[in-house]
């Protein structure tokens, strides 16, 4: 167990399995979100969620860049995931508690899972590569943030929420400045690292989605038509999710994060991958909750606040590959944006169609700007000549 394994700063690699297993607890913690979401569908509930998703961004974030920096596969650092990992279960357990009595477990757990964090990242330095004062310029206001996590984690209501807001806003200052300094970036690691968990939140679409078979089979009645139509719609729906990321943006982003000079890594990483895949993450999440409900009653009318969280969702999906893509190319994958405001239109404007029907619509929408989107690239590529 002694030394650590530090791989030449040019060399890449992919995530080490320990690390997906990590990833297993944010499964966990992700159906409570949706949980939180179905059982308090108003905006003070979607405020929570947020919050939550936040906070729950937050030692996934630290662990990925600090084993970016690291070879996944020494045993020190795998030891280090797996003490986490341990750490993570009580903290997805009490996700849906958080505001509640279980405030003080989520909060101390996932101040445990950070300091792990911090411990992996100071092991990531050599004479080749020395970025221990840009660690140390992060973690410095880190510490401060998660004490004040903590501490606010002991008082109730209006005071909690108070005090968990600070910890957001002393670590989004913690990025802004953080970034400006030099940073051992590999950007394979990061592109598989934050595809992987774009999957682990895609899985929770499916377990949603699984819900009404699970209680129909249960009961004894079989499938309805209408229901099993849900179920391929709402199946479709994730698979143009899948597509709409891993097809075109997931490995341009890679392509754009590997042409970049030291100094400028840090920024595009943060901006592209930590920032502008939260969106993304949380989009799919509030999406679930929305397709469960459809998938329960197909043949009713879907409730404004299910109707919301399902616009709402895809705004957030559609807007944050909008604005990786801005980031890294300056370009507008346009049609995302354009397709997010006519799929919000039509699910506000439906109020009276059947949720089957109204999902329906949605994926065919969804469809179309995919479609749309890919002929306008192929026209570009072959004007300018570019290669596949």
């Amino acid at each position: 167990m002694k030394g650590i394994e530090l791989p030449p700063v040019t060399e890449d690699f992919t995530a080490d399995p320990v690390e997906l297993f990590f990833d297993l607890a944010y499964v966990f913690a992700f159906s409570q979100l949706v949980a939180l979401l179905i059982n308090e569908p108003t905006w003070t509930g979607v405020g929570k969620a947020a919050l939550l998703f936040g906070l729950l961004w937050l030692p996934w974030q630290q662990l990925t860049w600090a084993a970016n920096a690291v070879s996944g596969n020494g045993r020190p650092v795998r030891a280090l995931f797996l003490i986490a990992t341990v750490v993570s279960i009580p903290m997805a357990a009490s996700t849906s508690t958080a505001f509640a009595g279980g405030g003080p477990v989520f909060a101390i757990a996932l101040a445990g899972i950070m300091l792990i964090g911090f411990r992996m990242q100071t092991l990531g330095t050599s004479e080749e590569f020395d970025y221990r004062d840009a660690v140390y310029s992060w973690i410095a206001p880190n510490v401060v943030a998660i004490a004040v996590l903590v501490a606010g984690s002991f008082f109730d209501g209006t005071v909690r929420l108070a005090f968990w807001l600070a910890t957001a806003a002393i670590v989004l200052w913690a990025m802004i400045r953080a970034a400006d300094n030099e940073w051992l970036v590999r950007p394979g690691h990061f592109a598989e690292r934050h595809g992987l968990i774009i999957i682990i939140a895609l899985g929770e679409v499916i377990v949603a989605i699984g819900i009404p078979v699970v209680a129909a089979l249960e009961k004894g009645d079989g499938l309805s038509l209408a229901t099993l139509l849900a179920l391929l719609a709402s199946g479709a729906f994730a698979g143009l999710l899948w597509w709409a990321y891993f097809d075109r943006p997931s490995p341009g982003l890679e392509f754009g994060a590997s042409k970049l000079e030291a100094h400028e890594a840090g920024q595009y990483i943060r901006d592209v991958y930590t920032w502008a895949h939260a969106p993304l993450v949380a989009g799919i999440i509030l999406a679930a909750a929305a397709l469960e409900e459809i998938a329960l009653h197909p043949r009713d009318t879907v409730p404004f606040e299910f109707r919301a969280m399902l616009a709402g969702g895809l705004f957030l999906f559609l807007v944050g590959v909008f604005f990786a893509v801005w980031r890294a190319f300056r370009a507008q994958a346009r049609e995302r944006f354009v397709g997010a405001v006519v799929i919000a239109g039509i699910v506000f404007i439906g109020a009276d169609l059947e949720g089957l029907v109204l999902l329906t619509l949605v994926v065919v929408a969804m469809f179309a700007v995919l479609i749309i989107e890919h002929r306008r690239v192929e026209r570009y590529r072959q004007h300018a000549e570019l290669p596949g």
